[in-house]
């Protein structure tokens, strides 16, 4: 894929002493908004289309780790890149408020949304999904689905009676799956939270079960083990932090005993979007580290999800945080390997690589990449978009602007 456009940031103007160094900043690009928008189409397309014509299964290749046969994965692919796809672009599928340009491609893949979802849980259409007729997995990917809906409520209320039983029954489906003491905890959790929003019976206790766990496995400073142990990975941010404030805001709606843990919840949100944000290196890398690397930018679906939902902590502007995520895909669509000549996902970071993927990766799981879409959400004249560029943090330390420590919490 040809690059959208590089955004520009201000050069920092330097004094003789860094310490004293002053900060130029500029009008936002005009088209860092349309670059992101570029990206969600060149994801949204492929899956979208082929889903709502009822092509996905047959459309979509299903690319696998190196060492796995194609067949042990093929029966969860599918779901895989659309919930995740829809769960990254359900914000913006919601949004109000859109230039006429930008309305018009909503209204575009709103539909085919709808088309899709109709296909996805109809037992008669050819691209009826695996919503738990067979192994595990799909317990992950509907809850990415449900997590859609909760983004985006007019695509629940734009289906029609008949499709929505089909929902509840393909949710329902999970309820047969146990997840492991993990991040599988809040999959299980975030359906009965979806219930929970359309006034649906629900597990309470499944929503309580994990919350109660993942308080037990706080490690401190805005960290989270994924069970007991911690590990050095992104799946604070894949999964933790996004499933578990945003379950916690709908059950505090339910059961107001939840509302000092979710309080406290998002004091620990606070801290991990700080790291997150210095994370990003000058050139818009990050550390390559842990599992699942291959899921490209949505290892920044907790920031970007602290920017929609607008609660950046003070010390992170909301421009500076567009700014360092726009750095994050440039960094990323630079590669003309990202994408096969139909327009689908490879796997890889930085191109094609597919000895980067555990066995559980294959071509539908690399749309969790679309996580960090979710700003979209956000109107162009909220600050995150109308904002003056600025650079992020690890950009102003390696010009030589000096900057507050940083310290845990």
């Amino acid at each position: 894929m040809q690059n959208a456009g590089i955004l520009s940031i201000s050069p920092l103007v330097l004094s003789a002493s860094p310490v004293h160094a002053t900060y130029s900043v500029q009008l936002p690009e005009k088209n860092t908004r349309k670059l992101w928008l570029n990206y969600l189409e060149k994801l949204a397309d492929p899956v979208l289309s082929a889903l709502a014509s009822d092509q996905l299964e047959e459309k979509m290749p299903v690319e696998t780790a190196n060492h796995i046969p194609v067949r042990e994965r093929a029966k969860f692919s599918h779901l895989e890149a659309f919930a995740r796809l829809l769960s990254g672009i359900a914000p913006w599928l919601q949004a109000n408020n859109l230039n006429a340009e930008e309305k018009a491609l909503q209204h575009k893949y709103f539909s085919l949304a709808i088309k899709g979802i109709n296909n996805a849980v109809n037992p008669g259409a050819k691209d009826y999904l695996n919503w738990g007729d067979e192994g595990g997995q799909p317990l992950v990917d509907a809850s990415f689905f449900a997590y859609a809906l909760i983004r985006c409520p007019n695509l629940w209320h734009d289906l029609d009676e008949s499709t929505q039983k089909n929902v509840i029954f393909a949710l329902r489906k999970t309820h047969a799956i146990k997840p492991p003491e993990n991040n599988w905890l809040l999959f299980a959790a975030m359906i009965e939270a979806f219930f929970v929003s359309i006034n649906e019976p629900f597990d309470a206790e499944r929503i309580k079960y994990a919350i109660t766990r993942h308080q037990e496995w706080y490690k401190g400073d805005g960290m989270y083990g994924d069970g007991p142990e911690f590990h050095w990975d992104y799946y604070n941010s894949y999964v933790i932090h996004p499933f578990l404030y945003d379950i916690l805001k709908i059950a505090a709606i339910k059961d107001p005993a939840y509302e000092p843990i979710r309080a406290k919840v998002l004091e620990h949100n606070s801290r991990y979007a700080i790291i997150q944000e210095r994370l990003i290196a000058s050139n818009g890398s990050y550390p390559l580290i842990g599992r699942s690397i291959t899921y490209r930018t949505g290892a920044f679906h907790h920031l970007a999800n602290m920017a929609f939902r607008q609660q950046l902590p003070a010390q992170l502007k909301p421009a500076q945080v567009r700014c360092a995520l726009t750095a994050v895909i440039n960094k990323f669509t630079e590669s003309n390997e990202l994408f096969d000549n139909e327009g689908w996902l490879k796997i890889g970071m930085y191109g094609h690589q597919p000895a980067l993927a555990e066995g559980y990766i294959s071509t539908g799981s690399l749309y969790l990449c679309s996580a960090i879409l979710l700003p979209l959400g956000l109107p162009e004249s909220d600050p995150f978009w109308s904002g003056p560029d600025e650079d992020w943090t690890a950009k102003k330390i390696a010009a030589g602007l000096d900057l507050p420590a940083d310290h845990s919490s």
